[in-house]
């Protein structure tokens, strides 16, 4: 499944916490990627990752527990 990351709508986002989720949900990220990533999606840019179908579910809630705005793309 893939997903676009849109925003994050946390008042104060942990950076950390949302680079450790991304490195985890993400089918195949390393933690210098994921750090990347949540730059640019806290600078306001959307960001494209590809989750495992069976993590899905997890991975979803995962994202909306750190306040992070998601589309599902396929």
């Amino acid at each position: 499944m893939k997903l676009n990351l849109l925003s994050c709508d946390a008042q104060r986002p942990d950076r950390r916490a949302i680079a450790k989720c991304i490195a985890e949900i993400s089918s195949s990220m390393d933690e210098p990627l994921s750090n990347e990533l949540t730059d640019i999606l806290l600078e306001g840019d959307a960001v494209a990752i590809a989750v495992e179908d069976r993590n899905s579910a997890s991975a979803l809630r995962a994202l909306r527990k750190l306040s992070i705005d998601y589309e599902i793309v396929e």
